[in-house]
């Protein structure tokens, strides 16, 4: 008995759509992936960025505006180098509730204020070392006054904001030191080199308090004339590094030489 034959199937000429079909899942899937990571991926390049700005003292709000220094801590930013529209009253009894300085601080602010003072090209306007005393900031005459003047430059404005409200989130007292070289001013404002550096640290105290909302309780203001030198008069680069004033933020040592002042933090 002869078997019998299925019938032939006649070719399937469209079984090729069904490769076409995944071959475009798969794409899909491909090109899904690809953007999910390239978005992954922008947002890492952002925080780098983000990171990088924030250590060369920009903050993202301000990018093509003007340069904010970092404070320590959480590393956060300042937002803006302009003094702050707050009133005066208001600004110091936020500054009453912010936290004490302590050594680890002082390393964060310094490395920030470095990294801004090399970007910004002020380098040699404003030195800032660690001491037992504390975090001493150095306001050069060349950057911040006219010879024989006790007024600050209204061209070093910006440098001074940022150094400002670098040191403004933090409670620690604050002693502002004025220094001379030991060439003698005699002048219908000044009679000595006391006198002058004496002003010259009362003004930036006063700005301090005034503009940045710096707590007026906790600073305190000297003038030292030529005495308390850093380098030799003798030579001219040596009297340029003494005339200065010093923003000394002082640390729990260096405040506990400072006289009380019924006030406690």
């Amino acid at each position: 008995m002869a078997l019998k034959r299925e019938p032939e199937k006649h070719p399937n000429h469209e079984r090729w759509l069904v490769s076409y079909g995944d071959l475009l899942t798969l794409l899909l899937a491909v090109f899904v992936v690809l953007y999910a990571m390239s978005l992954a991926d922008k947002k890492k390049v952002e925080e780098v960025a983000e990171s990088l700005r924030e250590s060369f003292g920009y903050s993202k709000a301000s990018l093509g505006a003007k340069p904010v220094v970092i404070e320590s801590g959480n590393i956060s930013i300042v937002p803006s180098i302009k003094p702050q529209s707050l009133p005066v009253q208001q600004r110091q009894a936020q500054g009453k509730q912010r936290a004490y300085a302590m050594e680890k601080d002082f390393g964060t602010i310094k490395a920030s204020l470095d990294a801004y003072l090399t970007k910004s090209g002020n380098r040699g306007k404003v030195s800032i070392d660690i001491t037992r005393r504390g975090l001493v900031v150095s306001l050069k005459e060349a950057g911040f006054f006219d010879s024989g003047s006790a007024r600050i430059k209204a061209g070093s404005e910006e440098l001074f904001s940022v150094i400002a409200q670098s040191l403004s989130h933090y409670a620690n007292p604050y002693r502002i030191e004025g220094h001379t070289d030991n060439v003698p001013i005699h002048t219908g404002q000044f009679r000595s080199n006391w006198e002058l550096s004496t002003m010259r640290a009362t003004n930036v105290l006063q700005k301090l308090v005034d503009s940045y909302g710096f707590d007026p309780a906790v600073m305190s203001a000297a003038g030292y004339g030529e005495y308390r030198s850093v380098a030799d008069n003798g030579a001219a680069e040596g009297r340029a590094k003494n005339r200065r004033v010093d923003i000394v933020m002082l640390s729990s040592g260096g405040e506990a030489g400072e006289p009380g002042n019924g006030s406690s933090r």
